[in-house]
């Protein structure tokens, strides 16, 4: 069975900016690319047919924790995996659930075995380990999922650091081993990707990144980043990261970011990104557009009748108002959220597939460093 393949077209001369196409079972991907998050089986109050025809999303993400829990694997397997459940023939990406476990779940007893917890929902009792995570996952049928690791908060201790460094280490060789062993439930090959952690401890990431590189897999992530941690810092441990992990194969910021963010990834080496942001900041009223950030809620934007992105040509950006639109939120209208978040994951596909276009073309810092200053200003 054919694995996914890397291609990787281009690099820049000026920085560690590339383009590639990553080409899975359920199509192709050309990088760099943001994929919006689809939780449970959904992108929050978006249709599968905005996703690819307004949005153009080429990849969207799953949630192993949230699937896990609702609707459960035995659904999904009868449904035939995720992508038929929902009706969504592009690729998908699962996390291993480490982080929800971390961040969502009451009781949680880690041991070498894996994690105890109990459910955010009823209460019940749950174990993931490894092979677990790497089940449940094979259930959900996503193109490429992830390793079951430990995060570690922030600030966090170097010892404590480095022991769930360690044991995410261990863990990994365990979901090799195990990803190794099962064959896919649905006929089309899956890809696991390993994470580096580290915290924010230059030697641990270094020794994370040496270890993940050497478990060959066919892409990598960086996880444990945009947890809190100055801006400066992800940067250059991102830099530090990607001078060691392969060029030849993917490179995944996990839960990366704002524009601005996005756009020094790329330039830092990273091909692929996810983030809550523009769809959660999107219901909070808050909409990214290539001159800034707009807070809709503010009292300025009440007549203005331009149409949302003068820039784009979206369908939401040139069918509403901004005015339309605030109204909307002011009156708590379920299409603000609706609009917003169209408006916010299309804009995010546009700011990846422009870095594309300008690194084919030799000239990304150049753009890069006016963008940057113009997508991080207030409006």
């Amino acid at each position: 069975m054919s694995t996914m393949k890397f291609n990787l077209q281009i690099t820049s001369a000026k920085s560690k900016a590339r383009a590639g196409v990553l080409e899975t079972a359920h199509g192709t991907i050309e990088t760099p690319i943001f994929m919006p998050v689809g939780t449970a089986g959904t992108v929050k109050g978006v249709h599968q047919r905005e996703l690819k025809e307004d949005v153009k999303a080429e990849i969207i993400l799953g949630n192993t924790y949230h699937l896990y829990l609702r609707p459960g694997t035995e659904l999904l397997e009868q449904a035939g995996g995720l992508h038929k459940f929902m009706n969504w023939d592009r690729p998908i990406l699962t996390d291993s659930g480490g982080f929800q476990v971390f961040s969502l779940s009451d009781i949680r007893k880690i041991k070498e075995e894996g994690v105890q917890f109990t459910s955010h929902i009823d209460g019940s009792k749950h174990l993931f380990s490894p092979e677990r995570a790497i089940d449940i996952q094979r259930s959900i049928g996503g193109d490429i999922i992830m390793a079951f690791d430990e995060c570690t908060p922030y600030p966090c201790e170097y010892k404590a650091a480095k022991k769930s460094m360690e044991l995410t280490h261990r863990w990994l060789e365990r979901c090799c081993t195990h990803m190794d062993a099962q064959p896919p439930l649905y006929g089309y090959p899956q890809t696991l990707f390993p994470i580096v952690q580290g915290s924010t401890f230059t030697d641990l990431r270094r020794q994370s990144a040496e270890f993940i590189a050497s478990m060959d897999r066919e892409g990598n992530a960086i996880g444990g980043l945009s947890v809190g941690e100055p801006t400066e810092d992800m940067y250059s441990l991102t830099d530090l990261v990607t001078d060691i992990l392969p060029a030849s194969k993917p490179r995944y910021l996990m839960g990366v970011g704002t524009p601005a963010n996005i756009l020094e990834g790329i330039s830092r080496g990273i091909d692929m990104f996810d983030c809550v942001m523009p769809t959660r900041n999107a219901r909070n009223g808050m909409l990214f557009t290539s001159e800034g950030i707009i807070n809709i809620r503010n009292e300025k934007w009440k007549n203005d009748l331009r149409p949302i992105d003068l820039s784009s040509d979206r369908y939401v950006d040139t069918t509403y108002s901004l005015a339309y639109l605030r109204h909307l939120h002011i009156s708590k209208e379920m299409l603000a959220a609706q609009i917003a978040t169209l408006h916010n994951l299309g804009f995010y596909l546009w700011l990846v597939k422009e870095a594309r276009k300008h690194i084919l073309e030799g000239d990304f810092e150049q753009w890069k460093e006016v963008m940057v200053e113009k997508v991080s200003r207030r409006l």
